[in-house]
């Protein structure tokens, strides 16, 4: 029963409608994460056993071998060819599938735009990057304070109600009221027995 299940996710016949999407299975997009090939996308072929997988990597200069799966990033593109596929199926489908046009419009790919901007920065960038950032940090820091005034002369921010303005909601839980000295009661017999 459960090798058959096996197989069936790996040649990609279940539906996996659950909240977790992204399996190692034939035909799943990934990233490389170390190694030579670093940063390149690649596509998984066949699963060896728990730890390995086939890869390959036509469209983008990745020959065909074994890979860790420690060492990929298992992405949300998955593309369809039959199990174990040559090379050139494999090219065919991720063509046709127009992988590099749709990566190019994840955050995944402005993410790394931007991480290997920041990595080649020089000195000179660094400081301009530096003046760009305390120039905003000053003018989102005015325009909070304005705000707040505003906030506090309306009194919602600290719950005091003005007039012109709707005041709080009570409290669920009203605080417990302090108790003072306990006043002794009146003892109705004396008082009865002196009407008499």
């Amino acid at each position: 029963m459960c090798n058959t299940m096996q197989k069936k996710g790996i040649a990609g016949e279940i539906d996996h409608s659950g909240p977790f999407k992204r399996f190692v299975e034939t035909g799943r997009v990934a990233k490389c994460a170390v190694g030579k090939y670093k940063g390149r996308l690649v596509c998984i072929v066949n699963v060896i056993d728990q730890n390995r997988v086939l890869i390959d990597g036509p469209t983008s200069g990745v020959p065909r071998q074994q890979y860790s799966v420690n060492h990929l990033h298992l992405t949300k593109f998955r593309v369809r060819f039959p199990f174990t596929a040559k090379t050139k199926s494999v090219r065919k489908a991720l063509e046709d599938f127009k992988l590099k046009e749709k990566f190019n419009e994840t955050r995944w790919k402005e993410r790394a735009v931007a991480k290997y901007k920041r990595y080649h920065l020089n000195d000179l960038d660094r400081f301009k990057l530096r003046l760009a950032r305390s120039e905003r940090n000053r003018v989102v820091s005015a325009q909070f304070k304005k705000l707040k005034r505003e906030v506090v002369k309306n009194g919602t921010l600290f719950g005091r109600p003005v007039k012109g303005t709707k005041s709080l909601p009570k409290r669920r839980n009203p605080l417990p009221k302090k108790e003072g000295k306990k006043k002794r009661p009146k003892n109705k017999t004396k008082t009865a027995v002196a009407k008499k």
